[in-house]
């Protein structure tokens, strides 16, 4: 029972790195999708080339070889930035990893849920006599928030998920650390992983369930 405290324990520790990176890639890449979203509709045709030339990369190529680019490449290019060194530095790597990979997943979501948006509520606006910023984020902007609730949810789910990936780069999360119980022949902390990512997920469902709910108004 002592041994099965200590493990349980410990599971919940390195799952704190999961809920961490995932907290601060949302926290960051929500906004940042938002800005590069407006960055592949700007009408100047080589910055919207190269946002979505760089989109395309990012989301064509495996989030691990991501994190393993990010966190060696500095060195391997011999360049003067690199990252701190020990656990902080792999845990920065990681999370920087993270933001740019699901930002650019998020822009193309905000992409799809403006362009969605007929030209007459821009024109109902206009006539209301609001500016285009008060246009944007007092009409469009709420109703692209309605429209984008489910994709956003099943980038959201599928993050929490991928954050068992940052072991790649040594970031010791919960599988790492069951997998260090594994090689010993003990099998349970491996399958119990499984149980906090349900937990997880579940209660993430709860919310965005309430969200959507939530700004049931926006039907017609």
């Amino acid at each position: 029972m002592n041994d099965f405290s200590v493990i349980i324990s410990r599971l919940s520790e390195s799952f704190l790195l999961n809920c961490r990176l995932f907290a601060l890639t949302l926290l960051f890449s929500l906004p940042l999708g938002l800005i590069i979203s407006f960055g592949s509709m700007s009408r100047f045709g080589p910055l919207r080339w190269l946002v979505r030339t760089f989109v395309w990369v990012i989301r064509g190529t495996p989030l691990m070889l991501q994190l393993i680019v990010f966190y060696f490449g500095p060195g391997l290019m011999s360049m003067a930035f690199n990252w701190p060194s020990g656990n902080s530095g792999r845990f920065v790597a990681a999370t920087v990893a993270f933001v740019i990979n699901y930002a650019c997943y998020f822009s193309e979501i905000f992409r799809g849920g403006i362009e969605s948006i007929s030209q007459g509520q821009y024109e109902a606006g206009q006539v209301l006599g609001m500016t285009k910023k008060q246009i944007f984020f007092n009409v469009i902007l709420l109703q692209v928030v309605k429209r984008i609730i489910p994709p956003v949810g099943n980038e959201v789910i599928t993050l929490v998920k991928d954050t068992a990936l940052a072991r790649i780069i040594a970031n010791k999360e919960i599988i790492m650390m069951a997998g260090e119980y594994s090689s010993k022949g003990l099998i349970w902390p491996l399958f119990a992983t499984g149980i906090y990512f349900l937990a997880f997920v579940g209660a993430l469902t709860l919310l965005l369930d309430w969200l959507e709910k939530k700004l049931s108004y926006f039907r017609t």
